[in-house]
C-alpha cells in the first residue's frame, strides 16, 4: 500500500527522539502557561517556577489535572498567555452553563495547527490533485475552518459549503467532481438516503474518501458508508481545547488513529482515581497541548474513553494510536455531530413561568439523522382549549432551545402526570438510538 507523509521527519521519529522533543516542548509550555494567573498559582504549588523544572514526562504526572469547568471558571481572559493584540482567531463552544468555553490562536498557533491537519490529509493519501467539499459547520465551531486551512496548505481544491442543503451538496458534488468530503457519519448516510430523489447515484459521484468526524461511530457504520458509495472513510478524533480536529487521525492502513505526539501529551486515566493507565487499558483521554502559545493547557480531562496502541502500525508512523472513542464519563450527548448537555436544555425550560416539574429529553433515529425531543408538562390552566395558545408556547420554548443548544428540537407538551416521575434519581434522557 503506498504510504505518503507530510513531515516524514516527524512522523516517523524514533520514541526516544520524539519522547526528548516532547520534555523541550512541554518545558516551553510550562514558560508560557506560567504567564496566566491561573497555571501560576497551580504551578507553585506544585513547585514548578519555571519549565527547568520538569525533569522529565513522568513529572507531568505531579500536576493537577485542568476540566472544562476551569476553563469556564477563567472566562473569558483568565487561561490567555499572551496578549489580546497577539490573538488572531478565537473559536467557542457552548457548555452546561450559558458559561461558554473559549480557545485563543496566535498566527503561529494557527500555522502549527493547520500543519497537523496537513500531515492528517496527507496521511490518507489525499493530494493537491484532490477536491476537497467541507460539510462541517464554520464559525466558532473548529471543525469546518481547521480541515478547510489544512486542505489548502496540501494544496487541494476546497469547497467551503457548511452543512445542511442537501440537494445543493448533491449538485455540487457532481459539479465540481467532489473527490473528498469531511462530514458526519449520519449526515453522509442522510445523503445516500435521498440520492435518488435528484435522479443521483453513487457511481455518478468522483467521491473517492470521507472525512469521518464531530460523532462518535461504529466500524459497521464506517464499513457500511464504504460499501454504500464505494469509498475509503477515515475516523478521526479533535475538541475544541485541543484546537479542533487533527489531534488524531487514521492513515490508509485505518487501524485507528495516530496522534500526533509531537503535538500533545497524550494519558489515559482511571477516571475515578486519577491514576494513570498502561497502553491497552481503558480509561479517559487526558491531553496537554505542546503547540499553542496563546492558551496553553495542561491534563486537559477530556471525559472521552479510549486505549492507546503501543505496538507499531504498517505504514511506518512512530505516533502512538488512538482507539475509536468508546463513550463518555459525562452526560453529554451528541446530536447530528453538535455537543448537547442535558442541564443546558433544563436551564431553558425550567425558565420558562407554564411550565411545571417535569420534562424528559428523547433522542431517536430518523433514517440517518439523529431527532431530539424535549418533553414537558405544563401547568393544567395553559389547556384551555384554544390550540394556538398552545402552539405559540411550544414555538417559545423551541426558540430558547435552539438559541441555547444551536439544533432546532421538537417541543412536546403534557398534562401534569403524564411523563414519568421518579423517587431517587430522575431518568430524564431516554436514548432510542442504536448502533448500524
Amino acid at each position: 500500500m503506498d504510504v505518503a507523509f507530510w513531515n516524514r521527519e516527524i512522523e516517523t521519529m524514533d520514541r526516544r527522539r520524539l519522547t526528548e522533543l516532547q520534555v523541550t516542548r512541554l518545558r516551553d509550555t510550562l514558560d508560557q502557561a506560567l504567564h496566566t494567573p491561573f497555571y501560576r498559582r497551580r504551578l507553585e504549588k506544585a513547585q514548578i517556577q519555571s519549565g527547568q523544572d520538569l525533569r522529565g514526562l513522568e513529572d507531568l504526572r505531579t500536576l493537577p489535572f485542568t476540566t472544562k469547568d476551569d476553563l469556564r471558571q477563567s472566562f473569558p481572559f483568565g487561561l490567555l498567555a499572551v496578549d489580546f493584540s497577539e490573538v488572531v482567531r478565537l473559536h467557542s463552544s457552548s457548555g452546561t452553563t450559558g458559561v461558554p468555553t473559549v480557545i485563543y490562536l496566535t498566527q503561529d498557533d494557527l500555522d502549527r495547527w493547520t500543519d497537523l491537519l496537513a500531515r492528517s490529509i496527507v496521511a490518507t493519501g489525499c493530494t493537491s490533485k484532490d477536491v476537497f467539499q467541507n460539510m462541517m459547520t464554520y464559525g466558532l465551531f473548529t471543525g469546518g475552518l481547521g480541515l478547510h486551512y489544512g486542505g489548502e496548505r496540501v494544496g487541494m481544491t476546497v469547497i467551503p459549503i457548511g452543512g445542511g442543503n442537501t440537494q445543493r451538496q448533491i449538485r455540487v458534488m457532481k459539479d465540481f467532481k467532489t473527490t473528498v468530503v469531511h462530514i458526519t457519519p449520519s449526515y453522509l448516510l442522510h445523503i445516500h438516503s435521498r440520492l435518488a430523489e435528484f435522479d443521483t447515484r453513487p457511481e455518478d459521484l468522483s467521491l473517492r474518501r470521507a472525512f469521518l468526524g464531530a460523532e462518535p461511530h461504529s466500524e459497521n457504520t464506517r464499513r457500511k458508508l464504504e460499501d454504500l458509495y464505494g469509498i475509503d472513510a477515515y475516523n478521526s478524533y479533535g475538541l475544541s481545547e485541543m484546537n479542533g480536529p487533527g489531534v488524531a487521525f487514521e492513515c490508509v492502513y485505518k487501524q485507528d488513529m495516530h496522534i500526533w505526539e509531537d503535538a500533545y501529551v497524550v494519558e489515559i486515566i482511571d477516571p475515578a482515581t486519577g491514576e494513570v493507565l498502561d497502553d491497552g487499558q481503558k480509561g479517559e483521554l487526558v491531553l496537554t497541548i505542546l503547540t499553542r502559545r496563546a492558551m496553553p493547557l495542561l491534563r486537559y480531562r477530556t471525559r472521552d474513553l479510549a486505549f492507546l496502541h503501543a505496538e507499531p502500525c504498517p505504514c511506518g508512523r512512530t505516533h502512538r494510536r488512538l482507539s475509536r472513542i468508546l463513550g463518555r464519563t459525562d452526560d453529554m450527548l451528541i446530536i447530528n455531530g453538535v455537543n448537547v448537555f442535558p442541564s443546558q436544555i433544563e436551564e431553558v425550560v425550567m425558565a420558562v413561568p407554564e411550565v411545571g416539574t417535569n420534562y424528559q429529553i428523547q433522542v431517536d433515529k430518523v433514517g440517518a439523522l439523529d431527532r431530539l425531543t424535549v418533553k414537558v408538562e405544563i401547568y393544567p390552566k395553559m389547556f384551555t382549549g384554544e390550540a394556538a395558545l398552545l402552539d405559540r408556547l411550544k414555538a417559545r420554548i423551541a426558540e430558547k432551545l435552539r438559541a441555547s443548544i444551536t439544533i432546532n428540537p421538537r417541543v412536546e407538551l403534557h398534562e401534569p402526570g403524564v411523563l414519568p416521575a421518579f423517587e431517587g434519581k430522575a431518568k430524564r434522557v431516554v436514548d432510542n438510538r442504536q448502533e448500524m
